[in-house]
């Protein structure tokens, strides 16, 4: 990816978050920066989780700078796909030498329509 190629790693995921939102300004592709989605339970609003890019209101985009993915951040990742029934997930890290990234999808996505 440019981002991770020019910048390499070692900076805060705030600053990968930006680089790419000049990317993604480039394309065509309708997004939303830091989308605040809600959390529900039983039907109920309770609290609220804000993604790092929300691409065309199927694919969510989380950004972390570590040094390794770990299972915690696949665990969010999978969070993400049922909480938010999203097609997918994107799940990139800046932190490593060479950029890593998984992306999961959701089978059950937009059935509950």
């Amino acid at each position: 990816m440019k981002v991770h190629s020019s910048l390499g790693n070692g900076f805060q995921e705030s600053i990968y978050q930006r680089c790419l939102e000049i990317e993604l300004n480039k394309t065509s592709l309708t997004f939303t920066r830091e989308f605040t989605m809600p959390i529900m339970y039983e039907g109920v609003q309770v609290g609220t989780r804000r993604v790092d890019f929300l691409i065309e209101n199927e694919i969510t985009v989380e950004l972390k700078a570590v040094i390794e993915l770990e299972d915690v951040h696949l665990n969010q990742a999978k969070n993400y796909l049922e909480a938010y029934n999203v097609e997918s997930v994107l799940l990139i890290n800046f932190g490593a030498k060479s950029l890593q990234f998984k992306r999961l999808f959701n089978n059950q996505a937009k059935d509950q329509d």
